[in-house]
């Protein structure tokens, strides 16, 4: 026997999570009657290796002189959901690198800009990213992330 949350559930959580919509009656339970404010942002990394489940942002961060994660609106303009699915609704371009070498092979999505933070999603870059001085890294919009 296969277990696993509901499809309407994933995308509501997926609608909630990333583009601040909330239109699954259990996600407004879990989530608009919060009483701490809703993140407007959430922050994109790339990883050189898998920061796993139990890992933070930091976990597996790839360093280069220049990097910095990405702040993507918590709407449909920066996150298009689809059924069980979600994607940037833009290429997310990294800043140049400016001195150093990566090679980024995960990206992820988390909540904070800098530090540790919590981790919400991770998944696979393919191809992967070889970084090198003047290479610009980036996420394009057909990355997707699949809740399961």
């Amino acid at each position: 026997m296969s277990y696993g949350k509901g499809q309407s559930f994933d995308t509501g959580l997926l609608q909630a999570i990333f583009t601040a919509t909330f239109s699954n009656a259990t996600i407004v339970n879990l989530f608009a009657n919060s009483s701490t404010s809703v993140l407007t942002t959430l922050y994109v990394a790339l990883h050189s290796a898998d920061p796993s489940a139990t890992g933070s942002q930091t976990s597996n961060e790839v360093s280069y002189t220049s990097y910095a994660r990405i702040g993507i609106a918590r709407t449909t303009g920066g996150w298009t959901v689809g059924t069980a699915t979600v994607s940037p609704a833009a290429t997310i371009s990294f800043p140049a690198c400016t001195g150093g070498t990566a090679t980024a092979t995960y990206w992820s999505v988390g909540t904070a800009s800098s530090g540790a933070g919590n981790l919400l999603y991770a998944g696979p870059l393919s191809p992967s990213i070889s970084i090198s001085n003047g290479i610009t890294p980036q996420i394009v919009t057909g990355s997707t992330i699949t809740e399961s």
